[in-house]
């Protein structure tokens, strides 16, 4: 005969002749979230090496972003004076990107209505006289299309956005090339205000200094420096196996169960790794000036000399050097600005 005893850490069964104990533990739950993290899934390629923002933050009525070229990294001496920080007062060390942001042109307006599928193009308008090296870019249309001002300021209630065509000039950088990259740029304000900015400015260039401050934030969006086609090992940082195992080491255990008969979008499988479209947010804007006071001695490597405007930022972008780097209005901003420098390493970076 057998007698149950209940006790508080579980169950007990007592024979006459034989004991038998069996612990019964409470079951855990059967969700579980998954143990590391998923990045950016999927990783694919970007389809431009200059990216692309979807998505603008409203603002006063201006260019609502400004798009530079990577030069390279040095490194300041600061004073931080934010009142909250717990080095204030005190002068750090910070490494620092130097971004190389010639002049723009504004070439064209583009409007848009409201579609079954988003924003659906209006019209354009372009510069009526474009520059040669434009030219070897695009082919506009004959006298840049003025007509069409005057069908924008017809339907001006009608429009649900407008926006500012630019292109760079990277004539007037250290790099080779001299064909421009066009970008479309978001503009702040209401619709009759946006009309009024794109009109004044157009076919004029634009400053970065006409966007952007110095000791404020800004997001960076680029395309991140491209790394190929990488394994599991490399690509998602899984453990290399032991030494005996058999038909290679730096691959994943197992493909799954047999059921469902089909791989998982969450299991490692190697494939591209890098050149991809990331944004980093609230940069913080150390200096903006002319490039003769920044271009350290025999010039940045594998750029050359600063010979312009430039945007110091702290710390690091994506993308490697001579990548186009995009300057937006901060998505949430957050702490202050408040650095003061007071040293600007300028030595070589050859090495000598």
């Amino acid at each position: 005969m057998y007698v149950f005893r209940e006790y508080s850490s579980g169950f007990y069964v007592l024979n006459q002749s034989i004991r038998i104990s069996i612990k019964l533990f409470k079951m855990g739950k059967r969700h579980k979230p998954r143990s590391g993290s998923l990045a950016f899934t999927p990783r694919k390629r970007a389809k431009k090496e200059t990216a692309r923002i979807h998505s603008w933050v409203e603002g006063a009525t201006n260019l609502l972003g400004f798009v530079g070229y990577k030069a390279g990294m040095t490194n300041v001496l600061a004073i931080d004076n934010r009142k909250t920080s717990p080095t204030q007062g005190a002068e750090k060390f910070i490494p620092v990107t130097i971004i190389d942001v010639p002049p723009m042109i504004a070439l064209g307006i583009r409007a848009y209505t409201d579609g079954y599928f988003g924003l659906k193009t209006f019209t354009d308008v372009f510069m009526p006289q474009p520059s040669n090296d434009l030219k070897r870019r695009v082919k506009l249309a004959p006298n840049g299309t003025t007509d069409n001002l005057k069908k924008i300021e017809d339907e001006l209630n009608d429009l649900a956005d407008i926006r500012l065509l630019l292109h760079t000039q990277p004539r007037l950088t250290g790099l080779s090339k001299k064909v421009p990259d066009i970008v479309e740029v978001g503009v702040g304000g209401n619709i009759e205000d946006k009309f009024k900015f794109c009109s004044q400015i157009l076919g004029k260039e634009i400053s970065v200094t006409d966007v952007f401050n110095e000791k404020s934030m800004v997001d960076v969006t680029a395309v991140t420096k491209g790394k190929g086609f990488q394994g599991v090992v490399k690509r998602w940082g899984n453990t290399i196996q032991p030494r005996k195992s058999s038909k290679g080491r730096r691959h994943m255990g197992t493909g799954g169960a047999w059921t469902p008969a089909r791989k998982l979008w969450r299991e490692p499988l190697p494939g591209q790794m890098g050149y991809h479209t990331r944004t980093e947010y609230n940069k913080i804007i150390l200096k903006i000036g002319k490039g003769d006071e920044i271009t350290p001695k025999g010039g940045f490597l594998m750029y050359g000399l600063v010979k312009g405007d430039y945007v110091m930022l702290a710390g690091s972008v994506p993308g490697p050097r001579k990548r186009s780097i995009w300057l937006i209005n901060p998505r949430r901003p957050k702490g202050d600005v408040n650095f003061e420098i007071t040293h600007i390493n300028l030595a070589s970076k050859q090495g000598v």
